[in-house]
């Protein structure tokens, strides 16, 4: 080998044939001639006797050899040729057998152009793309659209005949739904182009003529309740049919027709029919057609704001006939427990029929809030309510059962916008179960007050909390007290103090009664231990609120233990010293206030069976001449014997009055409190902002009246807290 230097390049050369390769001329005719055979064969079911790996061989070589078209165009004329030949079978089908003549057809052709694209599969693949023709298959499909399903002669008779047996079925005969879903399936197959516009179409229009007439004969002759039924029933057929034999996306569409025609068109017709529309199923508490209406109006639109509408004007109609109507006010509990039934029975609807629905929960709410204000004695009555459950509604009934009931008083309350009302009666009501030792059970006291601190923050229930400390602090008070003055005191009365701290209980200053000597002897020995234990503090006794044992003898020397009033006991006490005593003698020596004393005696001598004293002349109500008898003949089976005061369980009117001005002034300060603290933050607002920010702030509480907040801002310019805008007068400025 010579010495090195980079290898010598060699040139190659590829030169054409010397002699030209000549394809014989007829080759490409002879070659389709056998194809066009084979296909004839295919679509006579002759295929078994053809050699696909020669036929397919054939095609490839027509393809290579630039032929590719006159192979296409063959394909197309001769399946066309073909696809005439079949219409003219399927137009010939007579009745019944014209869609099995249809689809066996189409069975074939589907089978027919699976062969014939295997073997085309290479012309497919390289000259269909190139030369943008459509594939083998989608041209089968086409030709099969454009040929028979849009043949003259078929295709109307195709969708009427679809159409009849659909309507067939919709009156109860039995059709077969496997072809049906063939024929469909074969639409779907294509293109959905032609399953919309040559059936779909032409279906929902006529459904819709269908349910418009049958709809209109169903509301002429049902009532609502199986009205909406059959609707449903249509409804669910509808579906059904869709997943029997229909393509799926039909399923809104023929959904939403049903929904027009027999649900969206006679909305307000069903639930206004008479003895049997929406308001009749409230009444009738019909869960289940509720439920029904529920379902199938929330299909279409304004569906459920139209029950909902309804059911407001109704809920807020009937209230509104509960709380003013003059029977329901004689008892206040049984108002409350009405309101609680209503409540409970629409809640019930609400979870059962409508789904726990929000927007239904909140047209309830907002119209229990709409009528149970429009009566203003409901904070007073409700509180009536937990005080008579208190007292003796709840004896036996287990901590969950008062929890329930408690709850359910609560949602009462929550509904008032006068809280602060409330909050006063059930101050007093508290106060004299407490004082009378009448409460059912002190965890249901404190449970109520946990429930109403949650509600309103600890500013509402400070006091009512005050009250349970006081009478805490009494029981240990008095346990002193006999311990260290029992030997003073000797045989005399027991004496049992609550000791009251001013301003947490609702004390009214009442003119102190003259008691007896034996009492009184005993109260100054407990005035002079309590001022001498505790400095600075003042007692003065509240005669008006305490209670007394008293043991009497009566004729036949039959003895009895009465529990009365302070006011009784004193009244009782004198009858040790005179036999007969005329109104105005007891007057003079009790000094108790005439209504007072007027009730008191009412009750001594006027209720059968507790009629200790006697009184002339007999009558029901006491008058400034009668005269009192102890009544010798006086017998009960009991030893014990208890004698209540004659009272109004509501309050009277004129207490009504002093009642609401007491509130009227509690409110002041509040608004007074509100304005400053937003003037303070803004420095500068207008009369209006501040009404709407001081009505925000105090609603948890009450609903302040306008006319109120103008006043108490005129008071606070006065007092030189705020001033007004030189210029502009209804602005309000805060001076710091």
């Amino acid at each position: 080998m010579s010495g090195g230097g980079p290898p010598r390049k060699r040139n190659f050369k590829i030169e054409a044939f010397k002699n030209r390769v000549e394809l014989d001329p007829k080759y490409a005719e002879r070659t389709w001639k056998v194809l066009e055979h084979a296909i004839h064969e295919i679509y006579n079911h002759n295929a078994s006797g053809l050699s696909f790996e020669e036929l397919y061989r054939s095609a490839y070589n027509m393809v290579l050899h630039k032929y590719g078209e006159k192979l296409y165009d063959g394909l197309q004329n001769t399946m066309t040729w073909r696809l005439k030949e079949i219409s003219k079978s399927i137009e010939a089908a007579q009745g019944g057998l014209f869609l099995e003549e249809l689809n066996a057809k189409w069975m074939d052709h589907n089978k027919a152009l699976q062969m014939i694209r295997d073997i085309l599969m290479y012309m497919d693949r390289t000259y269909v793309p190139t030369s943008h023709r459509t594939p083998v298959h989608e041209l089968g499909l086409n030709l099969w659209r454009d040929h028979i399903i849009h043949s003259p002669m078929i295709h109307s008779r195709l969708v009427n005949t679809l159409l009849d047996l659909i309507k067939g079925e919709r009156m109860g005969e039995v059709i077969n739904r496997g072809l049906m879903r063939s024929i469909t399936k074969m639409l779907m197959d294509l293109g959905p182009a032609v399953y919309q516009d040559d059936f779909e179409k032409p279906f929902l229009d006529v459904s819709a003529s269908f349910y418009s007439v049958e709809s209109q004969e169903f509301i002429e002759c049902c009532d609502c309740g199986n009205y909406l039924k059959k609707a449903e029933r249509r409804l669910n057929e509808e579906m059904e049919r869709v997943s029997h034999y229909l393509d799926a996306g039909s399923e809104a569409k023929i959904t939403s027709v049903v929904e027009k025609e027999m649900i969206a068109n006679h909305m307000h017709r069903l639930v206004h029919m008479e003895n049997s529309g929406l308001v009749n199923m409230l009444v009738d508490d019909r869960y289940e057609d509720l439920g029904r209406m529920y379902s199938l109006f929330r299909r279409v639109p304004d569906g459920l704001s139209t029950i909902r509408d309804v059911m407001t004007y109704y809920l807020r109609e009937t209230g509104k006939q509960l709380v003013t109507d003059p029977e329901s006010l004689k008892d206040p509990v049984e108002f409350v427990q009405r309101l609680l039934n209503e409540k409970d029975k629409h809640d019930k609807i609400i979870s059962v029929a409508f789904g726990n629905d929000k927007t239904f929960q909140n047209a309830l709410n907002s119209s229990f809030e709409y009528f149970i204000n429009l009566n203003n004695r409901s904070p007073e009555f409700i509180s009536l309510y937990v005080d008579d459950k208190l007292r003796k509604g709840l004896k036996g009934a287990t901590e969950e059962d008062v929890e329930v009931i408690l709850d359910k008083v609560m949602m009462l309350f929550r509904y008032l916008q006068e809280k602060d009302v409330f909050e006063k009666y059930y101050k007093q009501h508290l106060a004299k179960r407490l004082l009378s030792g009448k409460t059912v059970s002190d965890d249901a006291e404190r449970s109520m007050i946990v429930k109403l601190k949650t509600e309103c923050g600890y500013q509402f229930t400070s006091k009512l909390e005050g009250m349970f400390t006081d009478m805490k602090t009494s029981q240990d008070t008095m346990q002193d007290f006999y311990a260290k003055k029992s030997e003073e005191l000797g045989d005399g009365p027991t004496l049992d103090v609550h000791i009251l701290t001013t301003g947490s209980w609702p004390t009214q200053p009442s003119p102190p009664c003259n008691l007896p000597t034996e009492i009184l002897t005993v109260c100054e020995k407990f005035r002079a231990y309590y001022l001498g234990t505790h400095n600075g503090r003042r007692l003065t006794w509240q005669t008006n609120m305490g209670t007394a044992d008293i043991k009497a003898t009566f004729g036949k020397g039959q003895k009895h233990e009465l529990n009365v009033s302070t006011y009784q006991m004193c009244v009782l006490m004198l009858f040790n010293n005179a036999d007969g005593l005329t109104y105005k003698d007891i007057e003079r020596d009790t000094e108790i206030p005439a209504s007072d004393l007027k009730r008191c005696l009412q009750s001594l001598a006027c209720v059968k069976g507790k009629n200790v004293l006697r009184k002339e002349p007999m009558s029901k109500d006491i008058s400034e001449d009668d005269t009192f008898y102890f009544n010798d003949k006086f017998t009960s089976k009991l030893v014990k014997v208890k004698i209540g005061t004659v009272v109004a369980q509501k309050e009277s009117e004129p207490e009504k009055q002093e009642t609401r001005q007491r509130v009227e002034e509690d409110r002041k300060p509040q608004i007074e409190a509100a304005i400053v603290r937003i003037m303070k933050s803004r420095r500068v607002l207008d009369h209006n902002s501040i009404v709407a920010e001081v009505t925000k702030q105090l609603q948890a509480r009450f609903l302040p009246n306008p006319v109120v907040i103008k006043k108490r801002i005129e008071s606070l310019i006065e007092r030189e807290f705020l001033e007004r805008d030189k210029v502009d007068r209804k602005l309000y400025r805060y001076l710091a």
